[in-house]
């Protein structure tokens, strides 16, 4: 008698802290960080609420960007090809077909 592998559902287990998954966790401490950045020069400033508050503008802007998905816009017929992909994988798609400046034509030739 063989054994076999059963795959195991981790759809769940894959969070940290309830509500991160792996991707907004890294957005939200890379936009944090930039955050972090703000909060120190308004700090030197004097003006630390200031400075708080666009940390936390900065921290939410990336859990946003890591989690939030695209929906389907009725009146914008682009977000018919982006939606439900997160918004990291449409900038990434979208830089890396600007990086590429190939141009491709098609013309039909005549037999």
């Amino acid at each position: 008698m063989a054994t076999h592998y059963i795959p195991k559902d981790l759809k769940g287990e894959t969070r940290i802290l309830i509500i991160f998954s792996v991707k907004s966790l890294i957005t939200t401490a890379a936009f944090g960080g930039v955050g972090l950045i703000f909060l120190l020069i308004f700090h030197s400033l004097g003006m630390d609420v200031l400075g708080v508050i666009l940390l936390i503008i900065f921290a939410l802007l990336g859990y946003g960007f890591g989690t939030i998905k695209i929906p389907k816009i009725t009146g914008l017929p682009f977000t018919k090809n982006i939606e439900g992909d997160s918004m990291d994988d449409v900038i990434r798609r979208y830089l890396k077909y600007k990086s590429n400046r190939k141009v491709y034509s098609y013309t039909k030739e005549d037999k």
